[in-house]
């Protein structure tokens, strides 16, 4: 089974999430994005930042969905990028149109190496891929202390969407894509790249509370801690461009798999 991302967007229905909050500026460029393409834009997304929520789902705590206008839907409580892309395919929209394409971002945040696995962001494309949903996430470099620039991520966010019209991903595959922290001028272009890898120097920060017992941080992998690695996504982040990466739901290690088999020998049946 393929998922076919629309020819046609015009009158696609396309749902739009994030982890970062509803009321997020990133999640208000990607909406207008996509309303750029399509009249039928609906938007789910949590109601607090969910960033980090990685592809979690709330099982112990009632969600509660809150209308803030047509087409726009906030999840409270715990509600985590994965709730919300349930909720909304399941319950919120009306099955009569389902849902042709979901979009995640844009995150405040790059979303590159082994990020995809604590990342929300990516998590709700996750979810949509695995309901069947053509889903592309987007993420976006930030600087701390420097002002965003949402213009190069609603020009770029564009720009891929457009160029992916009518292509088909393999079932439980969808796409993540990542923006330089550059204006659009300085973008050097977009290109394919795989997943990188990082080394594990986690930020965590230590600290002291008035009655001077411990406390932590964890402030996320550092940009700075990842491997040099050409053609992967943080390389070419680093180099000034956007990245268009194809992942997949399958974490089978198939080369792995036969060399067990060789190694296990007898003590496997069949």
């Amino acid at each position: 089974m393929k998922l076919r991302i629309p020819e046609e967007l015009s009158n696609a229905r396309i749902l739009v999430t994030n982890d970062d909050g509803v009321g997020a500026p990133g999640i208000g460029v990607l909406t207008a994005v996509a309303k750029s393409f399509s009249n039928d834009v609906w938007v789910v997304a949590p109601e607090v930042e969910q960033s980090g929520a990685g592809h979690s789902l709330t099982l112990h705590q009632p969600l509660r969905v809150r209308k803030l206008a047509p087409k726009r839907f906030a999840v409270s409580g715990t509600g985590t990028p994965t709730d919300c892309v349930l909720l909304a395919t399941m319950e919120i929209i009306p099955r009569r149109k389902p849902v042709s394409l979901i979009l995640s971002g844009i995150n405040r945040g790059l979303n590159v190496a082994e990020d995809v696995t604590y990342s929300g962001t990516i998590a709700a494309a996750m979810e949509g891929a695995l309901l069947d949903y053509p889903s592309i996430a987007f993420s976006q470099q930030q600087r701390d202390g420097e002002a965003s620039h949402w213009e190069t991520g609603e020009m770029f966010a564009s720009k891929v969407l457009d160029s992916l019209r009518g292509f088909s991903l393999p079932k439980t595959n969808f796409i993540s894509v990542n923006i330089p922290h550059r204006p659009p001028q300085k973008v050097e272009g977009i290109v394919l790249a795989r997943q990188g890898r990082r080394k594990i120097e986690e930020k965590m920060d230590a600290r002291l509370d008035p009655h001077g017992r411990p406390y932590y941080w964890i402030g996320g992998p550092s940009f700075e801690h990842l491997r040099d690695e050409p053609g992967t996504d943080h390389e070419y982040i680093k180099a000034g461009y956007v990245t268009v990466t194809p992942l997949t739901m399958d974490l089978t290690n198939r080369e792995m798999m036969a060399k067990m088999g060789k190694h296990m020998g007898k003590v496997l049946v069949g």
